[in-house]
């Protein structure tokens, strides 16, 4: 952090410490809605998305928010009782720290069908992702997501 620039929003937050502990307490505030400059102070100018649907990495900044809000509007998001609102069911149920990695497996229901996933992030020093890799199973889930990413990138597209 340079002189004079604001602090990151976690860094009041007693016991967040490490840059992957921030990135991690500043993507659930996101979630909710409620981090101070939303995605630009979260994700890296260089950040780089993959998608279990789309097979081609998508790089920076801008793709990485458009693929992030889009899966946001198909499984829903946290809310301050890690319910969903969209999906109706969304929650985190594991998380893993290590080094400047996160494992967070999630639950939810798309379409009436269960989805479990994770979401690997990796952020750099100044806790910004640099890589947020989703992971789906099962099969089903994965092609409903499909349907339903599609449909919510067209929508935001327009």
């Amino acid at each position: 952090m340079l002189r004079g620039d604001p602090p990151t929003p976690t860094a009041t937050i007693r016991g967040v410490n490490s840059p992957i502990e921030r990135c991690v307490a500043n993507w659930h505030l996101q979630l909710r809605g409620d981090l101070p400059g939303g995605f630009d102070a979260l994700l890296h100018d260089d950040c780089v998305f993959l998608s279990p649907i789309v097979y081609t990495p998508q790089e920076g900044r801008q793709l990485t928010e458009l693929y992030l809000t889009a899966a946001g509007g198909t499984l829903g998001g946290e809310t301050d009782d890690t319910k969903a609102s969209a999906g109706g069911s969304f929650r985190y149920v594991k998380q893993i720290l290590q080094g400047n990695e996160a494992m967070l497996e999630f639950e939810t229901s798309v379409g009436g069908k269960y989805v479990n996933g994770v979401d690997i992030i990796t952020c750099d020093d100044d806790a910004m992702i640099t890589e947020f890799k989703v992971m789906i199973r099962p099969l089903q889930a994965i092609n409903i997501m499909h349907e339903q990413m599609r449909a919510m990138l067209e929508q935001l597209s327009s």
